[in-house]
C-alpha cells in the first residue's frame, strides 16, 4: 500500500498468472504487503498477502481463506475516494492475496513520528476524511475494527488522506475470522465495548477515531501505557483525559470517547462539529445533551428554589448513565470484565464471562494498578467445554476459560471499608460516605460540607424534600439561576442520568472562583431521590485539579449511603 521501497529481489513471484511480487514494502499482523507489478494492465500495485494460522485444521483454515475473501471482497465494493481502492482479490496455493491501489507516501503514523503533532485545522482536515470513509464503509455494512495512524496513509504530493487496511474488517451480521478466538486490533485504539466481546458496531470505529485524532494532535494516544495491563485499564476504567493540545476539537474528541455507544458522537454530528471548526475557527458545542463535554470544574452553589414538594410516584429508570463516569452496579462489571476479556484474547484465548449481578456495587472511583482486579472484586477462572457468550457477545461457543467476576456489595452504614486514602464518615445527618482522609466537617445551613485543608476542594452533600420536576428540573433550574449564584458562571451543562438505578441529574458548570489569586473553578454536582427524599452531592474545586475533584466526586456517589 505504502510507496516505501522494500526489500529488492525478495521473494519475487507471480501469484494468479499475473501479479509479479517484487518489494517486501510492509509487514503487520495480518500479513505482509508487496509492492508488486500488474502484468496484464501494466501498472504498479500493492499486493497483501495475507498470514494465515497454520495451527488450523484443513476445514478450519478454509472456513477462514473463506471468510477472509467474503470480507476483502465486500470491501472491494467500498468506493470512496479516501479509502483505500481494491483492485481484486485472489487465492494462490490456497492462500489469499488482496491487489489493492499502491500509494506512494507514508503512514500518518510515520509522518507523526518524523514530524511531530499536527495543528487542529490539520486534525480537522484528517478527521473529515476519516468520517466520510467510515460513513461510506458502515454504510455498506462494513466494520474496519483497527482505525489507527498506521493504517492511514498519506499520499505524497496531494495530503490525500487514505484508510486502508480492512483486514480485520467485519461484515455487519457475519461472524468472522478474527471472531475465532483472538484479540486482533490495537489496543490504544479499541472501544471498551469491542473488548468486552459485548458488541462492535460503528460506534466503535468512531471511539477509534477520537483516539487517533488525540494523537495526531500531541503525538501519543491518550491511552498509551507502560503495560498491556495498563492500556486496558486506561480504555475501559480510568478517566478519560484528552490532551491540552486536543482543546480546539474538544467537543468532538470527547463526544468521539464517551464510554457507552449510545451516547458516543455519531459521524454525522461529528462532520458538522468538524466542518464548522475550519470554517469558523471554533468548535460548536454538539447537538444532543448526551454528547456533552464534561472535563469541568464546580464551586459552591446557592441551593434552587424552592417548590411544592411532593412525592414521586415510583419511577422507571432510563438507561442513561452521567458522561464519563465509571457506570455502577452492572455496568461498572461490564468495564472490570472487559479488561478480563482483552486480557485473556490478547494471550490468544477466547473468553466467555459468567458475571454475577447480584451483589451490584461499586468499590470507589480510584484506579487500580493492575486491569485483571479491582477493589471489591474477586476473580476466578476455569475450563469448561462449552459456555454461553454474554448476550450480544460474538465470542465463540467452542472450549474457553471461564472467568467469574463478582462485586461486593455496595457498602452500607456498618460494613464496606473506604478506598485506600479515604475514610468512612457517619454524619450527625444521618447519611455515611467515604472522604479524602484530611477532610474536615464545615456544616452551613442545610448543606453539609467536608473540606480539604485550605478548603481547595469542597464536598457537598444536601437532603430536602422531593421537589416539582424531580431532580433534572431541579438541576435545569439552577443552571437557569447560574449566573445570578455563581459570578462569571459559564460552560453549565445539565445531563439526565441515573444513580442506584433511580432518575438523576447531573450538572456541571465552571465560575470565577472565591478569590483571583485561587481563579475560576469548577464543579460536578449530582441530584437524586431516594426513600422520599432529594439528595445532592457536589465536588468543588480549582480549574487545574479537575481530575482529582473527579475522583472525589465518584467515590463519594459510589459509597453514599442514605439514613
Amino acid at each position: 500500500m505504502m510507496g516505501r521501497m522494500g526489500t529488492e529481489g525478495e521473494n519475487v513471484r507471480v501469484i494468479a498468472g499475473r501479479y509479479r511480487l517484487e518489494a517486501r514494502i510492509g509487514r503487520g499482523g495480518m500479513g505482509v504487503v508487496w509492492r508488486a507489478t500488474d502484468q496484464l494492465l501494466g501498472r504498479q500495485v500493492a499486493v497483501k498477502e495475507l498470514a494465515l494460522d497454520d495451527s488450523l485444521s484443513d476445514d478450519e483454515a478454509r472456513t477462514q481463506r473463506d471468510r477472509t475473501l467474503r470480507e476483502a471482497s465486500a470491501v472491494a465494493q467500498l468506493h470512496h475516494p479516501h479509502i483505500i481502492v481494491v483492485h481484486d482479490v485472489v487465492e494462490e496455493a490456497e492462500r489469499p492475496y488482496i491487489v489493492m491501489e499502491l500509494i506512494d507516501g507514508g503512514s500518518l503514523a510515520e509522518r507523526i513520528s518524523a514530524d511531530g503533532p499536527v495543528d487542529a485545522r490539520e486534525a480537522a482536515r484528517i478527521g473529515l476524511a476519516l468520517l466520510g470513509a467510515l460513513r461510506r464503509a458502515h454504510e455498506a455494512g462494513v466494520l474496519h475494527r483497527d482505525l489507527k495512524p498506521a493504517n492511514v496513509l498519506m499520499e505524497a504530493g496531494t495530503d490525500r488522506v487514505v484508510l486502508t487496511d480492512f483486514g480485520i474488517a467485519q461484515v455487519a451480521g457475519a461472524t468472522t475470522l478474527t471472531e475465532s478466538g483472538s484479540f486482533v486490533g490495537s489496543p490504544e485504539y479499541t472501544a471498551p465495548e469491542r473488548m468486552s466481546g459485548v458488541r462492535t458496531g460503528p460506534e466503535s470505529d468512531l471511539w477509534s477515531l477520537g483516539a487517533l485524532l488525540c494523537t495526531v494532535l500531541s503525538g501519543e494516544s491518550p491511552f498509551r501505557r507502560d503495560s498491556l495491563g495498563g492500556i486496558l485499564h486506561a480504555v475501559v476504567m480510568d478517566e478519560i483525559r484528552p490532551p491540552a493540545q486536543a482543546a480546539p476539537l474538544l467537543p468532538v474528541v470527547r463526544g468521539l470517547l464517551e464510554r457507552d455507544p449510545e451516547r458516543r458522537l455519531d459521524a454525522v454530528e461529528a462532520e458538522r462539529l468538524l466542518r464548522a471548526f475550519l470554517e469558523t475557527g471554533r468548535t460548536p458545542r454538539a447537538a444532543s445533551a448526551g454528547y456533552t463535554p464534561t472535563q469541568r470544574d464546580v464551586p459552591k452553589r446557592k441551593s434552587p428554589v424552592q417548590q411544592t414538594a411532593h412525592r414521586s410516584p415510583p419511577p422507571v429508570p432510563p438507561p442513561a448513565v452521567a458522561p464519563d463516569r465509571a457506570p455502577k452496579r452492572s455496568a461498572r462489571t461490564m468495564l472490570v470484565v472487559a479488561a478480563l476479556v482483552a486480557a485473556a484474547a490478547g494471550a490468544g484465548v477466547s473468553a466467555v464471562l459468567l458475571v454475577n449481578h447480584g451483589g451490584g456495587g461499586g468499590g470507589g472511583g480510584t484506579s487500580t494498578p493492575s486491569a485483571s482486579s479491582a477493589p471489591g472484586t474477586s476473580v476466578s477462572a476455569s475450563h469448561s467445554p462449552s459456555a454461553p457468550a454474554a448476550p450480544g457477545s460474538s465470542a465463540s461457543p467452542s472450549a474457553a476459560p471461564t472467568v467469574t467476576v463478582t462485586r461486593q456489595q455496595k457498602p452500607t452504614a456498618a460494613s464496606g471499608p473506604a478506598p485506600s486514602g479515604y475514610r468512612t464518615v457517619h454524619d450527625p445527618d444521618g447519611f455515611s460516605l467515604a472522604v479524602p482522609d484530611g477532610f474536615t466537617r464545615d456544616p452551613e445551613g442545610e448543606r453539609i460540607f467536608y473540606v480539604s485543608p485550605g478548603q481547595t476542594f469542597r464536598l457537598g452533600i444536601k437532603a430536602t424534600d422531593p421537589e416539582a420536576g424531580g431532580p433534572l428540573a431541579v438541576m435545569r433550574r439552577a443552571d437557569a439561576d447560574g449566573p445570578s449564584t455563581n459570578p462569571g458562571y459559564h460552560d453549565g451543562t445539565v445531563t439526565p442520568t441515573t444513580h442506584d438505578g433511580q432518575p438523576a441529574a447531573l450538572w456541571e458548570f465552571t465560575w470565577n472562583g472565591f478569590t483571583k489569586a485561587e481563579g475560576a473553578r469548577h464543579t460536578y454536582d449530582l441530584c437524586w431521590e431516594e426513600g422520599g427524599r432529594m439528595y445532592d452531592v457536589w465536588v468543588s474545586a480549582p480549574v487545574g485539579k479537575v481530575t482529582q475533584a473527579k475522583e472525589y466526586f465518584d467515590v463519594a456517589l459510589d459509597t453514599f449511603v442514605a439514613p
